[in-house]
């Protein structure tokens, strides 16, 4: 029987799973316009507000105006302009790495890197809660792929032992998407190195955010190259503008050059999104006050969060979710928060585990005390707790 996409969209709705866009009709800030109305924007990962930065955005026209467009072919063929090749410089420079190498997208980062490092006869080892991204290019390189459980280093360290193969990845989230919390990096290095494997961390959510001078989650833990060979991250999150890049040894970016398919086979992203890159790289060098304000105001909220009777775990960093459990529940809560002018996103399978449907709360370094007094009043009405 052929496929019936209108069944399938239907069986989505009935669990409360199908997915809505909403039309920002204005740049990303911490109060945007969304379908019409002005709302706080709680569900943003531009934690340093440097998506509408003056600064960022008068590099990004000076770089129109100098490279146009569009970069106009891949990065092999002529498309790798000298906007791309500084910004990779001054990437490598900013997370301590020989070389760095800029992808399209985290996605396209994720995939390209960990198919081209693993294939046939490999193995790859993976968080349950890695990013898709990182799954999807463990099952698509070919290589015996296995999961561990969440941030469990005495399970991936049973794993590796029983592994045969020559080459072994282990691949995780530094901060992962959806809970917050940070892997235990240390461990896995340790196990990682004793099982003879690589370890590979995406720092999407880490850049620019931890660390003493904003270099991610490795700085956080005070590992270096030596424990974490493979390392990714990316720019539209705190860098506020595009695309991805991987940081390591010579050898090895120079490898990903010749193998990662999602670095051959696809068009530069736009020589002026680098330039708009190495602003906000500066910014994030410059102005450490703006990390300051963030975790200001991530203490602020917890501390609210807390004594309204929310559980939270212990979240370091600006992403900050509240699990509800049905989907319907957290459908509503959104929409109640809506109502009051507060943008939070209802996350739900097969994002998140099935019963673990959240509200993803964000904040930014632009955040107001105001504006998350404001969102700690409207989680108080709109997710009552059981007294």
């Amino acid at each position: 029987m052929a496929f019936d996409p209108a069944a399938a969209l239907q069986a989505i709705e009935a669990r409360d799973a199908y997915r809505r866009r909403r039309i920002v009709e204005g740049p990303q800030d911490v109060q945007v316009a969304v379908d019409g109305r002005s709302m706080v924007n709680f569900c943003s990962n531009d934690y340093l507000g440097l998506a509408n930065h003056p600064a960022v955005a008068e590099a990004f026209r000076r770089g129109v105006d100098r490279w146009g467009v569009g970069s106009g072919a891949s990065h092999l063929v002529c498309g790798h302009s000298a906007a791309h090749h500084a910004l990779e410089e001054e990437l490598a420079e900013f997370t301590g790495r020989p070389r760095a190498l800029l992808f399209s997208t985290g996605y396209m980062a994720n995939l390209g890197v960990v198919s081209a490092l693993a294939g046939r006869g490999d193995a790859v080892f993976e968080d349950r809660l890695n990013h898709a991204s990182l799954l999807d290019g463990g099952l698509l390189s070919g290589a015996r792929f296995q999961r561990y459980p969440h941030a469990d280093a005495r399970a991936l360290e049973a794993a590796l032992a029983q592994s045969r193969a020559q080459t072994r990845l282990v691949v995780t989230d530094g901060v992962f998407s959806m809970d917050g919390d940070l892997a235990p990096l240390p461990e896995l290095a340790r196990v990682a190195r004793n099982g003879r494997a690589w370890l590979m961390v995406d720092d999407a959510h880490g850049l620019g955010v931890l660390g003493a001078e904003g270099r991610g989650i490795l700085e956080h833990f005070g590992l270096g190259e030596t424990e974490v060979p493979v390392l990714v991250g990316t720019l539209g999150k705190a860098l506020g503008t595009f695309g991805a890049f991987a940081a390591g040894s010579e050898d090895m970016i120079d490898y990903l050059i010749q193998r990662a398919r999602t670095y051959v086979y696809t068009t530069a992203l736009p020589p002026a999104v680098a330039e708009a890159t190495r602003a906000s790289l500066r910014l994030v060098r410059e102005e450490p006050e703006r990390r300051e304000r963030l975790h200001r105001n991530v203490r602020r909220f917890r501390a609210g969060a807390a004594s309204l009777g929310f559980e939270l775990g212990d979240l370091a960093g600006p992403i900050q979710p509240i699990v509800i459990g049905a989907n319907a529940d957290a459908l509503e809560a959104s929409r109640r928060l809506g109502e009051r002018g507060f943008l939070v996103s209802a996350i739900r399978p097969p994002t998140v585990p099935e019963g673990t449907a959240r509200l993803r709360i964000t904040l930014s370094a632009s955040h107001t005390d105001e504006q998350v007094d404001g969102l700690l009043e409207a989680l108080a009405a709109a997710v009552p707790q059981e007294a």
